[in-house]
């Protein structure tokens, strides 16, 4: 899809895009008619910007989503995307936010009508549970669907926003005592049900719904598989995990969230009020978002999911020793140097890789013993550490110990996970399809190697690299990064489609 670049918000903005008819097509939820845009360029209906939910504004911020309770006679129109959920980022720079954000987007092959039964991907974007949202363009859902028609196995994508940082992850002893803990995943929960009661007015099958995401994303889709204690509410029948999963790597220190709150409560005058949540609710929109935003309030963004006794309600490595989950057939992988996009930097000796392990700067403290054992787990040794491509070159300007610390923070973050989820899988005669993305793309620097999050473009079949503003992903590349692009397309696909990525065979000519 080529757009012309004329406006920040382009994607809302179907004037500018080839291929678009003024005849929409319709579909019939329950609440009443949507008319999407049908793009002649694709063949595909495009529904966009949806509600699933009311919107989080006035007394509803802070508290757990509630259903739509509205219906409505005349069609109404779902050609734009709505605003990106407020979060904070460069992943927001390019879009209009806002708090009215709780919607879903519908792409589906042209023809499609509510009689068909396609199997439904639901794509949940990541970045740290504070950034993103549907409308990024590097999740373009058009390029995949359009792959799936191309190889025989069409299916219907879904994308969805949800809140993000202190708007959908705030915590606190107020917090827990309301109950309107982890909204933010209670929004995707929500979400599902909407798509669940609705997919078959746009042609899906809602007993054939994969639930999809990258990083944070990835994340989000193991805390469906492990919420309510791994009760199966039949929302989804499979699952993908790209570079997250049950096991995210990081500690849940609830403790460290009260004085934040207690902060904020502070900075909004609310600290007298009877009810501080609800106090918190009626501060306006603007003066919150620039508490949130500050330039010194970088706490704010430290809120992400926590143990609540309630939809989150422990560790995912308890999920996973004692199988509460809910294990559907999973498709699961992280690429190989995942620590150079999350390790730290500026570590030039030994002792000071020690002192990073045991003095809370990686999240958490380590105890001096298992910090040593650390130390001989994970040696100075360019032969087993990542960038395995630099031979034996050290890196000043990132730090002498970056490559060694940068191996020890992908096991910690992704790595180890992955494959402790594959394991659970396997020993339980579950289907597990477990992959090692190890292809550095055009827009990551060479240093980074095979980074975080540099599959996307890959599995999206985003081969103009639409939404990239660093660079494009596939630019003198030669031609196999475009065969392996449609290799793993396909492979995506024919997980969503029949449960088994081999399915489609390993031509990449499409």
């Amino acid at each position: 899809m080529k757009l012309v670049k004329s406006s920040p918000a382009l994607w809302g903005f179907f004037t500018l895009v080839r291929g678009i008819s003024s005849a929409g097509p319709v579909a019939n939820v329950l609440n009443g008619s949507y008319t999407g845009v049908y793009s002649s360029e694709y063949g595909q209906d495009w529904f966009l910007g949806m509600p699933y939910a009311q919107q989080p504004l006035g007394d509803r911020r802070f508290r757990n989503p509630q259903s739509l309770n509205e219906a409505w006679t005349k069609a109404r129109n779902a050609t734009e995307y709505s605003p990106a959920c407020v979060g904070y980022g460069s992943d927001q720079l390019w879009y209009p936010v806002g708090e009215d954000c709780l919607t879903l987007n519908v792409i589906r092959p042209a023809g499609v009508g509510a009689n068909s039964s396609l199997p439904v991907a639901v794509w949940i974007h990541g970045g740290g549970l504070r950034q993103g949202s549907s409308r990024d363009q590097r999740y373009n859902l058009s390029f995949i669907v359009d792959h799936s028609v191309k190889i025989g196995k069409p299916f219907i994508g879904v994308s969805l926003n949800y809140r993000l940082g202190p708007w959908g992850f705030l915590y606190s002893n107020d917090v827990l005592g309301s109950g309107d803990t982890n909204v933010g995943l209670r929004d995707q929960r929500l979400a599902l049900h909407w798509i669940q009661e609705n997919i078959r007015s746009f042609g899906g099958d809602r007993a054939k719904v994969t639930i999809w995401g990258q990083s944070s994303g990835g994340t989000s889709v193991g805390s469906h598989m492990v919420a309510y204690g791994g009760r199966n509410d039949n929302l989804f029948r499979a699952a993908i995990q790209e570079s997250g999963g049950i096991l995210n790597g990081q500690p849940f220190d609830t403790t460290k969230y009260q004085p934040i709150y207690d902060n904020l409560v502070i900075a909004t005058n609310c600290t007298d009020a009877i009810d501080r949540l609800e106090c918190l609710r009626s501060v306006p929109y603007t003066r919150l978002n620039g508490i949130f935003n500050g330039t010194n309030n970088t706490a704010y963004n430290s809120f992400v999911q926590v143990p609540d006794g309630d939809f989150y309600r422990g560790w995912g490595s308890y999920a996973l020793k004692t199988n509460s989950l809910n294990a559907v057939p999973l498709l699961i992988g992280s690429n190989t140097d995942e620590g150079t996009s999350m390790g730290p930097t500026g570590i030039d000796t030994e002792q000071e890789f020690y002192q990073y392990l045991t003095n809370g700067s990686a999240g958490y403290k380590l105890p001096s013993t298992t910090a040593r054992q650390m130390l001989k787990v994970y040696p100075d040794d360019p032969s087993i550490e990542i960038a395995a491509y630099l031979g034996n070159a050290k890196t000043p300007n990132e730090g002498l110990q970056w490559r060694r610390t940068s191996t020890y923070t992908g096991d910690l973050r992704q790595h180890t996970g992955r494959r402790w989820q594959c394991q659970t899988w396997a020993a339980n005669d579950m289907p597990a399809y477990c992959y090692r993305f190890n292809v550095h793309s055009n827009d990551v620097p060479w240093i980074n190697g095979a980074a975080h999050f540099t599959e996307v473009a890959f599995v999206f079949n985003n081969l103009d690299g639409v939404g990239y503003h660093s660079g494009l992903p596939f630019n003198q590349t030669p031609p196999s990064y475009v065969a392996l692009s449609n290799m793993m397309a396909s492979m995506w696909v024919s997980f969503i489609v029949d449960g088994d990525p081999n399915s489609a065979g390993v031509n990449t000519n499409y």
